[in-house]
C-alpha cells in the first residue's frame, strides 16, 4: 500500500529545504501515530543503497578508478568509469543530488559507462572536504557550495572528459535534484556544453537563459507540484532564445523517481522509459567525432 501522501511530501520538504531531523521525525510521528509506523515509513523513503545496486563495481564490462585532477586550477575528485570496449565515446558527467557523491550516484555512473559513455560521477562537495559517510552532514554541506564554485567543477570535468584520447570530444552531462540545477547553471555557463538532461533540478536564472548551447532534455515528475510551477516560467525562456529542448512531465510520478534506493518514491517504469530517453539524447549529441 502505498504511503499517506502527507508523509512522502514531509520527506520532500525534509531533504530540500532542509528541516532539522527532530522537527522533521515530530512532524512524521504526528502522522503516522506510532514510533513502529514512523519507522516502516522512513524504511520506504530512506536510502537503501545494497539493495539497489544494479552494476557492481567489478563488472567485468566496465573500468572504475577513482579521480584525482587539476584542470585550470580547479581540484576534481570523482569517480571514473568507462568501457571495456575500445573506441572513441563522448564523454558525460554525473551529478548527484545533494547528499553528494554516493553509492547510488557511483552505480549511476557505471550504467552511464555500461551504455557507451566515459562516465563521471564528480564528488562536488570536494572543496569542501568530500562527500561525508552520513547523509545528513552531506545535505547539511550543500548551503556553503556556491554555484560559481560547483560550475567551475563543472566546467573542468567537461575539459578534462573532452580532451581524454579516447574521447569524440563532445559532452553532455546529467543531473538529479541539486544535480539537475547544476546542469541548468552549468548549461548557461559553459558552451561547450553538448547535452544536458535534467531530472526534477531547479531552474537557472532565466536571463542567462539565451547563453545556453547545449541542447536540453528536461524531466519532470507530475507530483512534484514545487518544481512544476518553475517550469512554464523556464519552457517559455527555452522557445522565446530559441534553444533545442524537450521538456517532459511523467504522470504518477513522484520527485526522485529515478533513484531506486527509495523504494516508495521509485517509479520502475518510468525510470526505465526516462533512463532510455536520456541514452539515445546523449549518444545523438556526443556520439559523433
Amino acid at each position: 500500500m502505498a504511503l499517506d501522501r502527507r508523509i512522502v511530501e514531509l520527506y520532500d520538504e525534509y531533504t530540500h529545504k532542509p528541516l532539522d531531523r527532530r522537527i522533521f521525525m515530530s512532524r512524521l510521528f504526528a502522522i503516522t501515530g506510532s514510533v513502529a509506523a514512523a519507522e516502516a515509513a522512513l524504511a520506504l523513503l530512506e536510502p537503501n543503497y545494497a539493495h539497489a545496486q544494479q552494476i557492481t563495481p567489478d563488472d567485468a564490462r566496465i573500468t572504475a578508478t577513482r579521480l584525482a585532477e587539476t584542470v585550470d586550477g580547479v581540484a576534481l575528485k570523482g569517480y571514473l568509469v568507462t568501457p571495456k570496449a575500445a573506441g572513441k565515446r563522448g564523454g558525460v558527467l554525473v551529478i548527484h543530488e545533494n547528499r553528494g557523491l554516493n553509492p547510488h550516484i557511483e552505480d549511476v555512473t557505471r550504467r552511464m559507462a555500461l551504455a557507451g559513455f566515459t562516465a563521471l560521477g564528480l564528488d562536488f562537495l570536494n572543496p569542501l572536504g568530500g562527500t561525508p559517510a552520513d547523509p545528513d552532514a552531506a545535505r547539511a554541506l550543500f548551503p556553503q557550495l556556491s554555484v560559481e564554485a560547483a560550475v567551475a567543477q563543472g566546467r573542468a570535468a567537461l575539459r578534462w572528459l573532452a580532451a581524454r584520447p579516447d574521447a569524440t570530444g563532445k559532452t553532455g552531462a546529467v543531473g538529479f535534484c541539486w544535480g539537475g540545477g547544476t546542469v541548468n547553471d552549468i548549461a548557461v555557463a559553459v558552451p561547450e556544453l553538448a547535452a544536458g538532461v535534467v531530472f526534477y533540478g531547479r531552474s537557472p536564472d532565466l536571463a542567462k537563459v539565451p547563453q545556453i548551447k547545449a541542447r536540453m532534455l528536461i524531466q519532470h515528475a507530475s507530483r512534484d507540484t514545487r518544481l512544476i510551477q518553475m517550469l512554464p516560467a523556464y519552457e517559455k525562456a527555452l522557445k522565446d532564445a530559441g534553444i533545442r529542448h524537450e521538456v517532459v512531465i511523467y504522470p504518477d510520478a513522484d520527485h526522485a523517481f529515478l533513484n531506486d534506493t527509495s523504494a516508495e518514491r521509485y517509479n520502475a517504469a518510468t525510470a526505465k522509459l526516462a533512463w532510455e530517453r536520456t541514452i539515445a539524447f546523449l549518444a545523438a549529441e556526443t556520439g559523433a567525432a
